[in-house]
């Protein structure tokens, strides 16, 4: 293990000490990154092209599940690579990796409601399965995992209270 002699100061990374914690961190939270990198690019799509009576709740609101997702892939790849392991999340890496239910062109709002949270709750699955499988190997991010769902759960129930009766 390398140090700084000024400061006694570790530079290696946490994998270090444990590659295991950072081998199942990698594993269950890299779907939830490409998944939440999807969800940013195919949301702002959906911004873009929503038309119908309830354009401008849809138009912002949509904004909203787009930074959330940015936030919370973010969050997630930092944590693997604070873990000493490296997270690809290229364009190229997510359109291989996930799929999308929103059309490319303009779409009435409820449809296109209809696709995000389609798009969501396959992100939601991914979580939830990071969660369960993080809960033997590492819980701090466990804790990551469970706050990115909290944050979809939430824009999903927004998003669906557009389409409830």
């Amino acid at each position: 293990m390398e140090t700084s002699d000024m400061t006694n100061t570790q530079t290696t990374p946490a994998t270090a000490a444990n590659p295991d914690v950072a081998a199942a961190t990698a594993q269950f939270l890299t779907p939830v990154v490409l998944g939440l990198q999807a969800l940013a690019v195919n949301g702002k799509q959906a911004h873009w092209n929503v038309r119908g009576a309830n354009f401008i709740a849809i138009h912002e609101l949509l904004d909203s599940v787009v930074a959330n997702a940015q936030a919370g892939a973010d969050q997630a790849a930092e944590r693997i690579v604070a873990l000493g392991l490296p997270i690809d999340a290229r364009v190229g890496t997510v359109a291989q990796k996930t799929s999308s239910a929103v059309p490319a062109g303009f779409t009435q709002w409820d449809a296109l409601i209809r696709n995000v949270i389609s798009d969501m709750d396959t992100v939601i699955a991914d979580t939830q399965a990071a969660i369960e499988g993080l809960d033997e190997f590492d819980l701090t991010s466990q804790d990551i995992a469970i706050g990115i769902k909290e944050s979809l759960e939430k824009d999903r129930w927004f998003l669906f209270a557009h389409l409830a009766e």
